[in-house]
């Protein structure tokens, strides 16, 4: 079996990835290598199956498009990049689904902006609609901040500030969830804790163990299956109404959630692209 290895720079993660799928006399390892690729619409690479690790949204999403439009199955799905890269998109998958979700606008002017942040209240956070690692948030907390913050964006003007996701903020007492969901489980999961209000580990949360509960495993599979399914990771907040689920990433990070949850996570991802391959 070729397994296409689809990816930008080689971090960490995906180190553990490759080394499992080395340990598999099965598997055979082909770099797509996404700042090299030169791709013919039609044409399908010469593998089996693609494991996606693109760290450029658009580079991975239009990729996983050609390749699956040449007949190649590909881990996860372009449709699944497609709503997970876009957080409105997202949002609106989980909303049709009926998962719980911290209230969201999303307005197009700053105009229309500040009129839907003060429509959810201060405080409020601020989203690029597509971004990861926590980069661009703003919390604003009143309306001055509200107006210095959509004045900048505007100013700024490319596309990344241009659409405005606005979201409810809660309270979350320092700490969140990030589940781990590979095919129809819940494998693991971790809290990611810090005195900033922003709590991911590429921002400098610490990573605990979370026990994986049946409400959260149910949660995260609900989100999951909200966006097409495959291997993702879900972030969610606990509230005293329950989960609520904030975001899923398609391209999960893992490396710091192995030895806390004592779960092999690359090599369940691997039995799961195995498995997918397979007639």
């Amino acid at each position: 079996m070729k397994v296409g290895f689809l990816h930008s720079l080689i971090r960490k993660d995906e180190k553990f990835l490759i080394a499992e799928l080395r340990k598999r006399d099965d598997m055979e390892v082909v770099f797509l290598d996404d700042r090299k690729l030169v791709l013919d619409p039609g044409c399908a690479p010469e593998v089996d199956i693609v494991l996606e690790r693109s760290i450029n949204h658009s580079r991975a999403m239009h990729a996983l498009r050609l390749f699956e439009g040449a007949g190649t199955l590909c881990v996860n799905t372009y449709e699944v990049a497609r709503r997970c890269g876009d957080k409105i998109l997202t949002a609106a998958s989980l909303r049709e689904c009926g998962v719980p979700q911290p209230e969201v606008r999303v307005a197009f002017t700053p105009e229309s902006a500040l009129l839907a942040i003060e429509e959810l209240g201060y405080p409020a956070v601020l989203k690029p609609a597509v971004g990861s690692w926590g980069r661009l948030l703003s919390k604003i907390n009143d309306r001055d901040a509200a107006e210095t913050v959509l004045e900048h964006k505007s100013i700024l003007g490319s596309y990344h500030h241009s659409i405005f996701f606005v979201q409810q903020y809660v309270e979350k007492d320092g700490r969140d969830i990030r589940a781990f969901v590979v095919g129809d489980e819940c494998v693991a999961a971790i809290y990611r804790s810090s005195e900033h209000w922003i709590t991911n580990t590429a921002r400098g949360g610490r990573a605990t163990n979370c026990p994986v509960t049946v409400p959260l495993a149910e949660m995260a599979l609900r989100a999951a299956d909200a966006v097409g399914g495959g291997v993702l990771a879900v972030d969610l907040f606990e509230t005293a109404d329950g989960l609520l689920v904030n975001e899923v990433n398609y391209t999960m990070e893992f490396r710091n959630s192995i030895d806390v949850t004592g779960v092999n996570i690359p090599e369940r991802l691997v039995s799961y692209l195995a498995d997918a391959a397979r007639p």
